[in-house]
């Protein structure tokens, strides 16, 4: 794939998480896709169908969530995106009951594609962040005191 196909397909695969599309996974995601996280490292997800299962139990927490790319460079079989991450906490998040509380978090992410599809993808953010904005820990002081 050409580095502007490779953009092309993560757009679609974002814009296919965010509308709760999973069937359309089925054509962008590789059947043996794997997801890193350090955020959650308790997760292990080595399939497109796992992913599939995590993406259900996230819209559960999270009905309203919506991942926004802001910035998305792609060279050869990887690309690398940045974007914010949102959503409302309705649902029970692993020891943390629902809030009600509306978080919004940046990400980082590289995804790697083979024979046209997502195989794997690498993702981040801060997790310290995401649990004081769901008012589960004391907020973090601003730098402007």
């Amino acid at each position: 794939m050409t580095s502007d196909e490779t953009k092309v397909l993560v757009k679609r695969f974002v814009e296919a998480t965010n509308m709760r599309q999973l069937d359309v996974l089925d054509q962008l995601i590789a059947p043996n896709f794997v997801r890193h996280c350090q955020a959650t490292p308790q997760l292990d997800i080595r399939s497109r169908e796992q992913f599939k299962d995590f993406l259900r139990q996230d819209a559960a927490v999270f009905p309203d969530n919506t991942l926004t790319l802001t910035h998305l460079l792609a060279e050869g079989d990887l690309a690398a995106a940045w974007g914010t991450y949102e959503g409302t906490q309705m649902g029970q998040m692993g020891p943390f009951p629902a809030s009600g509380k509306k978080a919004r978090v940046d990400i980082g992410a590289v995804l790697r594609v083979e024979n046209g599809n997502v195989a794997e993808l690498w993702i981040t953010w801060d997790n310290m962040t995401l649990v004081a904005q769901l008012g589960h820990l004391p907020a973090v002081p601003s730098a402007s005191g």
